[in-house]
């Protein structure tokens, strides 16, 4: 079975046209053109701001012109991320979609669900002659995954609408009324590099086989981090065992939590069977501590043809390891106001040596503004501790809650009367853009819903196929039941 032989048919054609665009994060200018394109073909008004977002409006159906008028929203970027074994460039092939069985899957990479199934949503709601909506609005915005840039610049009074309706969340059956807010932290460390001595041997040691996932929606998972068990397996070997750091390059994302790191190595003569067995101990205890949720993780040595010449002084190789073991990282502290749900939490994304300085890069998030302060100045101390220097920025605040929420109310009519129950209604520990387009419109009444999509940011990224189908039924029945102004 194919793509296009699924139901609803226009929401899979749409989709599929989409995973044929390449579009990585702040690389998706064919795919806003694509939308512009798409909205013009239409005869709809369509319009692309200074950064690419896509707006487009179609009038209300015959009888329904006096209801509020509905933006859907979603974002066009994706994010990049493969095995490493397969080959793909994220910026000329389109994705490798797939059916097996209740699921779609792209092969070996993300699938790019999040967010290209939203904008399916949308675009198939835009393109449908047989649906009865007031006023819509299609808002598509660029870079949601890296800094959520297009929302950040969307100007205000551009839309007209009065009801949000997001479409980036990932558990069919939920409604999302609030959302963490974030804060990047990159740190830096200059070194300077030394002339390898005689007698060491150049192995390259890697880490790999974790899941990973999405740095908001999976870190409650407790899944293992690639760089913290790089940082733990390479400390003792500098420290104690005369190992040189020849450079590290872990995680690819802010966002994603890290499944890969891997680290250029040399070791002296004599202390190669000490090295082979500490790994060998680290993986064990790794293993066994996260035997539930990343059974697959693998750690080992492999001896390289090519000897380095250099290698990064111990000093600050060894600085800049404590500061990544130091960090914190995962789940930080559980909400008290919401069961279940993660408050505050960070994600040590990235550590490179790259033109003589080491980086390391975290993504945190809170739904308190407080705790998030609270947890970036820690992660400062710990760098700047270690000598390195440390820079905010990208900033957004959280989603508040509303629980007296209109469309709230009309949408957990909309789906009882459907399916039978009420659906969940949630706030999320991701970022939703809901919380910087509600500061530029702030009358809008907002909800966030979506199909099922597990793993996002992973290559093993896959979303329910019948999900897709109540949520196509939902969003439209939604669209028919908008109340008048």
């Amino acid at each position: 079975m194919e793509l296009k032989d699924l139901n609803p048919q226009i929401v899979w054609k749409n989709f599929y046209s989409l995973t044929q665009i390449p579009r990585p994060s702040k690389k998706e200018g064919r795919a806003v053109e694509f939308l512009y394109n798409f909205g013009k073909s239409l005869g709809l008004e369509t319009i692309k701001d200074e950064v690419g977002n896509i707006i487009i409006r179609k009038p209300a159906t015959r009888g329904m012109e006096k209801r509020k008028g509905v933006i859907l929203q979603g974002h066009i970027d994706m994010v990049p991320q493969k095995n490493a074994d397969k080959v793909h460039d994220f910026e000329k092939d389109p994705i490798e979609a797939w059916v097996d069985g209740e699921w779609v899957r792209a092969r070996g990479t993300t699938l790019g669900a999040d967010n290209g199934l939203g904008v399916a949503v949308a675009m198939s709601v835009l393109e449908s002659t047989d649906l009865k909506h007031g006023p819509v609005e299609v808002l598509v915005t660029v870079d949601e995954e890296t800094g959520m840039t297009g929302a950040r610049a969307l100007k205000p009074g551009i839309l007209k609408g009065d009801i949000l309706i997001n479409l980036d969340s990932e558990t069919e059956g939920e409604l999302y009324v609030g959302c963490a807010g974030g804060l990047d932290i990159t740190a830096s460390l200059p070194y300077s590099t030394a002339a390898m001595p005689a007698g060491y041997k150049p192995f390259l040691l890697t880490v790999k086989g974790l899941k990973g996932g999405h740095s908001g929606m999976d870190i409650i998972l407790y899944r293992a981090n690639a760089n913290k068990v790089m940082a733990r397996v390479l400390l003792p070997m500098l420290r104690d065992m005369g190992v040189k750091l020849v450079s590290v390059d872990g995680g690819s994302l802010r966002n994603a939590i890290p499944r890969e790191a891997f680290a250029q190595i040399a070791v002296p003569e004599g202390r190669t069977e000490q090295v082979k067995e500490h790994v060998d101990a680290v993986l064990a205890a790794v293993r066994a501590e996260y035997a539930a949720t990343d059974p697959d993780v693998s750690v080992f040595v492999e001896e390289q043809a090519a000897s380095p010449s250099e290698y990064i002084d111990d000093s600050a190789a060894l600085a800049a390891l404590r500061a990544v073991y130091g960090c914190p990282d995962g789940v930080w502290r559980m909400s008290d106001a919401v069961p279940g749900l993660v408050e505050t939490s960070n994600n040590t994304a990235i550590v490179k040596s790259e033109g003589g300085k080491i980086f390391v890069k975290t993504l945190m998030r809170s739904s308190v503004d407080s705790a998030k302060d609270a947890m970036a100045e820690q992660a400062r101390a710990v760098f700047e501790l270690a000598g390195f220097s440390v820079e905010f920025s990208g900033g957004y605040p959280g989603w508040a809650p509303d629980s007296s929420s209109p469309i709230l109310h009309t949408m957990k009519e909309v789906y009882k009367g459907l399916y039978g129950k009420e659906p969940a209604v949630m706030a999320i520990h991701a970022g939703l853009e809901c919380g910087i387009l509600g500061g530029a419109y702030p009358h809008w009444d907002m909800v966030s819903c979506g199909p099922t999509i597990l793993s996002p940011h992973s290559p093993d990224e896959r979303v329910n196929i019948h999900s897709v189908e109540k949520w196509w039924k939902f969003v439209t029945a939604t669209l028919e039941n908008i109340p008048e102004k």
